[in-house]
């Protein structure tokens, strides 16, 4: 029986290797979970099974991410289209220009069939990679599922990465941008009171500050801040980077890189330009939605910010996914669990940003 798991894993690996996920999705759940392999348990929660068999194929990814920064931003955008499923069709999608802290920015608007022609809600996203690596391209996919499950227009900024522009750069594109995207609100077919901000992982990062600094600078606040298993802490430790240091997607390694590349001055690191949990007063700050994911090194840290928001008297909705790793929202092509995480994501959004649908 064992060589016969072997025989299918191989198979599916090969498969996947050469097309996407589809072929091993496609199989039986039965069958998924008897190729994912016994149950792995750490810390009280069970990973899911179906992204546990789909890090057995982590062969399937294109090579090392650590490699050259040019290799790693290449690999990404390969292996979010691998993960991407079927993508939804929308009603149209814009590439324009928004403002930036030192210019303009690269920007991609997304309609969905169901918005309505005006006065609809609108996330300003920011994709994550680690401040390095992730464009408008390797999150253009879930950008799309955003916008059609919530029923929202999606502003994806492609604000200026590392090395090639340092902390806190990105943090303040994204606080230009936003603001841009609130004065221009109307123009892009949205209410500027239901504008909001979000962002995974470095994304996340970013639509915190973006959340606090238009507190602090007295600019128009977002209606929501969406943080899905931000970082938010470049300075700290906590268990669950031990817990999950390897195995999981994001790799010890891999934060280590990104934050290296990123604030290569570590005195810079517990700015709250950079890491927004050191921001002492968190009182007045836009309702959250906090997502967090059991097995994500960065889980801790999530949870943590989630807990200062509530304690500081924002209103905030948190959940942390059990079964989850690091990067779940992105990969639209597996079924079960990871599909109703995101919906929950969706289902928040349009609350909150399409109170009328």
């Amino acid at each position: 029986m064992n060589r016969r798991v072997d025989t299918l894993l191989r198979t599916a690996l090969e498969t996947v290797r050469g097309s996407a996920l589809k072929p091993v999705t496609a199989l039986p759940a039965g069958l998924r979970r008897r190729l994912a392999g016994a149950p792995i348990q750490i810390d009280g929660n069970v990973l899911d099974p179906d992204l546990q068999l789909l890090l057995r194929l982590e062969g399937f990814l294109p090579g090392a991410m650590k490699q050259s920064v040019e290799t790693a931003r290449a690999n990404l955008v390969t292996m979010s289209k691998l993960v991407a499923g079927q993508p939804p069709e929308l009603l149209r999608v814009t590439e324009l220009t928004v403002r930036g802290s030192d210019g303009q920015l690269g920007a991609r608007l997304y309609v969905p069939r169901s918005a309505p022609t005006s006065g609809g809600g609108l996330l300003v996203f920011f994709h994550g990679g680690g401040w390095v690596v992730g464009d408008l391209d390797s999150h253009d996919a879930y950008c799309r599922d955003l916008a059609e499950e919530a029923g929202i227009r999606v502003l994806a900024v492609d604000y200026r990465r590392a090395p090639e522009a340092e902390a806190p750069v990105a943090a303040e594109d994204a606080i230009a941008a936003f603001s841009w995207a609130v004065e221009h609100a109307e123009d892009l077919g949205a209410d500027p009171a239901l504008v909001g901000v979000g962002g995974d992982s470095c994304g996340g990062n970013l639509s915190a500050i973006v959340a606090q600094q238009c507190v602090l600078r007295g600019l128009p606040a977002p209606a929501l801040q969406v943080l899905i298993y931000p970082a938010v802490d470049l300075v700290g430790r906590r268990p669950s980077r031990d817990l999950f240091a390897e195995g999981f997607f994001l790799t010890e390694e891999d934060i280590i890189w990104y934050r290296d590349h990123y604030t290569p001055d570590p005195a810079i690191r517990s700015d709250p330009l950079v890491s927004p949990i050191f921001t002492e007063d968190l009182t007045g700050l836009a309702p959250a939605y906090v997502v967090t994911a059991g097995f994500d090194p960065l889980r801790d840290e999530g949870n943590e910010y989630a807990a200062r928001l509530a304690a500081a008297g924002v209103e905030v909705t948190h959940i942390c996914e059990p079964g989850m790793i690091h990067g779940f929202a992105n990969i639209l092509a597996l079924p079960g669990e990871t599909q109703a995480a995101r919906t929950r994501i969706t289902t928040h959004i349009r609350n909150t940003l399409n109170p009328d649908a």
